[in-house]
């Protein structure tokens, strides 16, 4: 009966993970400063196995980093009587602020569409799933221009062949975050694939947060708007005085 008992355990319990990712970040927290120009996260790690190496295919590495998600409107641009105008909009409830995908090699040798459309890993099926589209029915094309833009700003990164991939064991690369952060949890994924299927995967998180004086003016403008208002037509007139009072002085001379 004891054994039955155990085998049953077993058989709900499951199988445990072939292999499993163990994870290291060069740093799991970024601070914006008044000086900050942009971080490289290095991300590495290794695979955990119980038993050796499987053979057939061999194994690949995707790494993604993204952003938290913002609402975004992307306006369409048209011709009308010589000037040009908005003509149309789309709504998106929240689409990743930035978003970055590496992998060991050509993303659709390495990840099937299934598991992309069961995951959400490409740069394009993250999009779509990101959030309500509201206004028109040619929603592609708009998701297709806010990809086009913000992969020219350098907001949304597709870095295929970027993950070294040792031994089939040890694993590394490095993710670019520009200048322009949004503050707020980067969420990092790990995925280990063969034959394009995803055999496992691991999530971790990178904060982002504002420091120094970059803090206090974050906060103060959220939580006390009017002060905030209030100091910065406070400075614009000192600063509008002080220019005045400089060039009379040189005036003068």
């Amino acid at each position: 009966m004891r054994s039955l008992l155990f085998s049953l355990l077993l058989l709900v319990a499951g199988p445990a993970a072939a292999e499993e990712v163990v994870l290291g970040l060069s740093k799991d927290k970024v601070a914006i400063t008044a000086t900050f120009e942009g971080s490289d996260i290095l991300v590495f790690g290794a695979v955990k196995r119980e038993v050796p190496i499987p053979s057939g295919d061999p194994l690949e590495v995707l790494v993604t980093v993204s952003g938290p998600n913002v609402p975004v409107t992307i306006r369409r641009k048209d011709r009308v009587a010589g000037i040009w105008v908005n003509t149309d909009s789309l709504e998106i409830d929240g689409a990743p602020s930035f978003y970055a995908v590496a992998t060991s090699g050509p993303l659709e040798e390495v990840l099937s569409p299934g598991e992309d459309l069961r995951y959400q890993i490409s740069i394009p099926r993250v999009i779509r799933s990101a959030g309500a589209l509201h206004g028109l029915k040619d929603t592609a094309t708009f998701a297709d221009a806010l990809i086009r833009i913000r992969s020219n700003n350098n907001a949304y990164q597709l870095r295929e062949g970027r993950v070294a991939v040792d031994e089939q064991t040890l694993f590394r690369t490095s993710v670019r975050l520009p200048s322009n952060l949004t503050e707020g949890e980067y969420k990092t994924r790990i995925f280990l694939t063969r034959g394009g299927k995803v055999v496992s995967r691991y999530e971790t998180e990178i904060a982002v947060r504002k420091v120094g004086m970059e803090r206090w003016l974050y906060t103060l403008s959220r939580e006390n708007p009017l002060w905030y208002g209030l100091m910065s037509l406070a400075i614009a007139i000192f600063a509008g005085w002080a220019a005045s009072a400089a060039f009379q002085v040189l005036q003068r001379r």
